[in-house]
């Protein structure tokens, strides 16, 4: 292949008509308006569809979720994402995720330590998860409609919603159930199972985690812990309040 070539699938030929279409959540486009609006724009052909995992389909192997930066570090403490990621790479195996903003601002998180956030990184790449840092909605258009581009009218693949098949086993739901707790993941998950046999017995035997299973420090349990005893209503509240903390950081950075 010369360099010629290798430019080819990213460069929009004017007599060439064809554009890719590009599958977009319905949650996603209703609160990212802007993207589907510049998509559509490029020339894309834009689907919407209550999809199960991810934010966009490029094609039958290609899946992508975005997350604005200050999405993803509330994420590593509140939400389940990594479990996600890896469920929708079992089934599009090109899944990347695109972390959208300013990437230092993780240094200015006052509830966050900056190495969290890199090492959720580097879990993800480890894990064959790609990751794409755009600056602004305006590069994440321009990356989505290339890759899409790319996918389709160069690999000549077709954007397919595909299903997803639910935890059919015992040990899949209780290794998602422990995995879902707060900077466990799976190979945690895991780990603890073999230990503890069940999931009630590793919840209450949390104290003797850090002596259990490597890299399952104080800093963890103590987050575990918090998830597992604090009332709802009075955590709700709190978690209000971060995310309007990460809010405001992130606003004057920016």
């Amino acid at each position: 292949m010369t360099k010629e070539q290798t430019l080819l699938p990213f460069v929009k030929e004017k007599n060439k008509p064809d554009e890719p279409t590009i599958i977009m959540d319905s949650r996603e486009a209703s609160s990212a308006k802007k993207i589907a609006t510049g998509l559509t724009e490029k020339g894309a052909q834009v689907k919407t569809e209550m999809l199960k995992k991810g934010d966009y389909i490029l094609s039958d192997q290609c899946a992508v979720e975005r997350k604005t930066v200050n999405d993803f570090v509330y994420t590593l403490t509140r939400r389940f994402l990594f479990e996600q990621l890896f469920r929708l790479k079992e089934v599009y195996p090109k899944s990347l995720i695109i972390l959208e903003g300013y990437l230092p601002i993780v240094y200015k998180y006052r509830n966050i330590q900056p190495q969290a956030v890199w090492g959720a990184m580097f879990n993800l790449a480890k894990n064959g998860i790609a990751i794409v840092n755009t600056a602004n909605q305006k590069e994440t258009i321009d990356f989505l409609y290339t890759a899409a581009r790319q996918e389709q009218i160069v690999e000549k693949r077709m954007a397919v919603v595909h299903a997803f098949k639910k935890c059919d086993t015992l040990t899949d739901a209780q290794i998602y159930f422990i995995a879902s707790l707060p900077s466990i993941g799976r190979e945690k998950a895991t780990a603890l199972l073999c230990s503890y046999q069940t999931p009630i017995n590793a919840l209450i035997s949390i104290d003797e985690w850090q002596s259990t299973v490597q890299g399952l420090g104080p800093v963890i349990t103590n987050r575990v812990k918090d998830v597992l005893n604090t009332p709802y209503r009075e955590n709700h509240e709190k978690d209000e309040e971060k995310t309007e903390e990460c809010s405001e950081s992130q606003d004057e950075t920016l």
